[in-house]
């Protein structure tokens, strides 16, 4: 006789669950076995606790996004005191401090330890939060570069800036900076890995991300658009795009050096996209 795989009772009457309950468990608990016929007493009260106003998996469901929002409000306190310390010059409590912060984004947006990516904050629109990641990543390569017992962490502080930063509008500061802290780094290599990581996952409109200071900036799109729907149409438009991503990366580094060309830049892109 087959038994229920919920109540494991003999039954001969066991019945599949209906679509929208089967969706609905899906979304709350993805290991439940909703693939499997059960009895008919195990599907009323799946169905009461999981559609039901009070039901317990909703409860659930509700009281971990409950705990997530408590979670993110609580990110801006860290990363104060975190800048306050360092502030202070007590490098050991901040990198703790940050560290929490950037362990609390890894909840509230289920990543694995050390996993935190920038899709994960496109994807629920908490793009303003990239710039300030950012900010915590470059302490933290500072604060580790201190002590060879942290080499590991500074290194994994490195990769994660890299990945960041090109969302960033701080994106040539940043850079700025790590080109002069590398000539007194205890550990320059790290610093170097940063800067060529980063470069090269820097977006493909070079000049416009750098005179816009966003590579996520509505003229930047366009100019993405006009490139791929128009330009990469024709042999001549091909052409010209493969000479200019020879080209505007060096234009970019020389705008970043000399920022005070970015306005005159933007004037000219904005004209430009105007006439396309």
């Amino acid at each position: 006789m087959p038994k229920c795989p919920v109540c494991q009772t003999d039954n001969l009457d066991l019945y599949p669950i209906e679509l929208e309950l089967r969706d609905k468990i899906k979304k709350l608990d993805p290991t439940y076995p909703v693939g499997q016929d059960m009895c008919k007493s195990c599907i009323v009260d799946l169905r009461r606790k999981t559609l039901g106003s009070g039901g317990v998996l909703l409860a659930q469901e509700r009281a971990k996004d409950e705990r997530k929002k408590k979670l993110w409000h609580s990110r801006v306190a860290l990363v104060k005191q975190g800048n306050a310390l360092m502030a202070s010059k007590l490098y050991n409590d901040a990198a703790v401090s940050y560290e929490k912060y950037l362990r609390l984004l890894e909840l509230v947006f289920d990543c694995k330890t050390g996993q935190l990516n920038p899709e994960s904050l496109k994807e629920s629109a908490k793009t303003a939060e990239l710039t300030v990641i950012s900010g915590v990543y470059w302490d933290l390569l500072r604060i580790y570069d201190g002590s060879d017992q942290f080499a590991d962490r500074q290194k994994h502080a490195a990769v994660q800036l890299a990945k960041f930063i090109n969302y960033t509008p701080v994106f040539p500061d940043i850079m700025k900076k790590a080109n002069v802290f590398m000539k007194s780094a205890r550990n320059p290599d790290v610093v170097r890995l940063f800067i060529s990581q980063a470069k090269k996952k820097r977006a493909r409109c070079f000049i416009a991300t750098s005179a816009f200071e966003a590579p996520n900036s509505l003229e930047v799109h366009y100019l993405r658009v006009y490139r791929d729907q128009t330009l990469k149409q024709s042999y001549w438009g091909r052409k010209f795009v493969y000479i200019y991503y020879r080209l505007s990366p060096s234009i970019a580094d020389f705008m970043d050096k000399h920022p005070r060309l970015k306005p005159l830049v933007r004037q000219c892109l904005r004209i430009y996209l105007r006439i396309i």
